[in-house]
């Protein structure tokens, strides 16, 4: 154990010192002038023929001459160490500096699916959804595209039941104009209910909503319902442009009897009430937008026209409970956020 310690390398502390932080070019050469400097002074000193008791004064002048220009130095030194450490946190300052610099511009322009917020993915979630709305109702009409496809195609009287009318016969060259794929008998198509209507105001919740796809195209086949309902779905989708989405409203609820009132043209104060919509940003938003967007504001007024006309009619043989389940749905929403922004009531 002896053998094992005496070959430890001696440590003194201007070893340690050089370990952790290190000699730099400034100490040393600080180190040799000093060096210098005391052996010239004390070969002057050595060769003076002036000896050494001439008194008190002669010795404090030659400690000073000796000493003073080793201390100078080494000020000198430190000085230079501090405004070279100095130089060195201020680069490392700045090389942090450059690389926050660096990831925000990052994560500005392509942030990674990770480190999304949730509200990016919930609305892109959203405008999937909306996407796949739009091609399920595409795939609805080219369905009844082939269906009256079929319809149009001759067909045999000996092949029918008996007791049936006869089949329509077949469109010719010489017919003045082609039957569109939506016509049809007014005795086949069901008038639109109350409950279908007000369910393809809402729109479908998702791709599963069976029954609202039906009265959505139950909708669309209606032709003063069909109008409003494509003026809502062109509006939804600008302000969806926005980041305003209806799920997101929570208006204040008007009672039936207000709803009823404005349907019957009263306007102002007595129907502020329908203007139930808080959300300052979304407000901002959307006045923003119709201030600076003719688009946007044409297609607005446009639905406002649509849904007061229908709402005329709608009224007069809807109920309380029909009025509060129109209230409820997203095209409602949408007409009470731009009935308040353009100051619709009052």
């Amino acid at each position: 154990m002896a053998e094992k310690d005496t070959k430890k390398p001696f440590d003194i502390g201007l070893l340690a010192a050089g370990r952790r932080g290190g000699l730099s070019r400034i100490e040393i050469g600080a180190g040799l002038l000093s060096l210098v400097w005391l052996g010239l002074s004390v070969a002057v000193l050595a060769g003076s023929d002036t000896p050494g008791g001439d008194g008190a004064l002669g010795t404090v002048v030659a400690v000073l001459a000796v000493t003073m220009p080793v201390g100078l130095i080494w000020v000198v030194a430190q000085g230079a160490r501090a405004a070279r450490t100095l130089r060195e946190e201020a680069a490392r300052l700045q090389a942090a500096a450059d690389a926050l610099r660096l990831a925000y511009l990052h994560q500005q322009q392509g942030p990674g699916p990770d480190s999304r917020p949730s509200m990016e993915k919930r609305i892109e979630d959203l405008a999937r959804a909306q996407r796949e709305t739009q091609d399920a109702i595409a795939t609805f009409a080219t369905r009844r595209d082939r269906a009256a496809e079929t319809a149009d195609a001759p067909v045999s009287v000996e092949a029918q039941p008996p007791g049936q009318p006869a089949a329509r016969p077949a469109r010719t060259a010489s017919d003045p104009q082609p039957s569109l794929a939506l016509d049809g008998p007014p005795e086949d198509v069901p008038p639109l209910t109350t409950e279908e209507f007000v369910r393809a105001l809402n729109f479908p919740e998702n791709t599963a909503d069976r029954a609202g796809f039906r009265a959505l195209r139950r909708a669309l086949d209606d032709r003063i319902a069909a109008k409003l309902v494509r003026s809502a779905q062109d509006i939804l989708t600008l302000l969806s442009e926005e980041g305003i989405y209806m799920d997101d409203l929570q208006p204040d609820r008007a009672r039936p009897e207000i709803w009823r009132r404005f349907a019957q043209g009263e306007r102002g104060l007595p129907v502020s009430a329908l203007g139930g919509v808080r959300d300052r940003s979304c407000l901002a938003l959307t006045a923003a937008r119709m201030k600076k967007d003719p688009i946007f504001r044409d297609v607005a007024h446009h639905f406002l026209r649509q849904f007061d006309r229908v709402l005329v009619e709608f009224e007069q043989a809807a109920s309380d409970q029909d009025l509060n389940d129109l209230a409820e749905t997203r095209t409602a929403r949408a007409f009470m956020l731009l009935g308040r922004v353009t100051g619709m009531f009052g």
